[in-house]
């Protein structure tokens, strides 16, 4: 079994139009959800074994809030340059190519890439806020399965209300 979390970076700052995106930091509201959905990751018992990050800097900073709130070490999250302003199937190529090792894998990236992917795995996946979380499990040995077979489940959980 091969377990596939694909999370939207929380919700980030337009606050400075100078700035490069790349480097745009998470708002007020996308400090409060991150911690928010990493406990409720680890209150579900989510035990990553692979942390793969876009470059931007929202991206990796949700990846590292909820790093913590897991237990897993924020060093270890591999930041993947391919993530950032990606296609779809950029994203999918990415997952297909993992070693057999993980068998639990959290994605951190952007839209509309994500919500596309979640969606090609799963028709019932239509939307992807900021911040929300699409969980899939696959009845797999190898990562290169994945977007050739369904899901043997998918749930997608969304930021908490205020």
């Amino acid at each position: 079994m091969k377990t596939l979390f694909l999370v939207r970076h929380a919700k980030s700052s337009w606050d400075d139009p100078a700035l490069d995106d790349k480097e745009r930091p998470l708002d007020a509201r996308g400090k409060r959800d991150a911690p928010k959905v990493g406990k409720r990751l680890a209150k579900a018992g989510a035990k990553a074994d692979l942390m793969l990050s876009s470059p931007a800097k929202r991206a990796l900073t949700t990846a590292r809030t909820i790093a913590k709130e897991l237990g897993y070490k924020r060093k270890k999250i591999v930041v993947v340059d391919r993530l950032y302003a990606a296609e779809a199937d950029v994203v999918l190529d990415v997952i297909q190519r993992l070693g057999k090792e993980a068998e639990c894998v959290m994605l951190f990236g952007h839209n509309p890439e994500l919500t596309e992917l979640a969606h090609r795995l799963s028709s019932k996946i239509t939307r992807m806020p900021t911040c929300a979380v699409a969980e899939f499990t696959f009845d797999v040995s190898s990562w290169s399965r994945i977007g050739k077979v369904a899901p043997a489940a998918a749930t997608v959980s969304y930021p908490p209300k205020k």
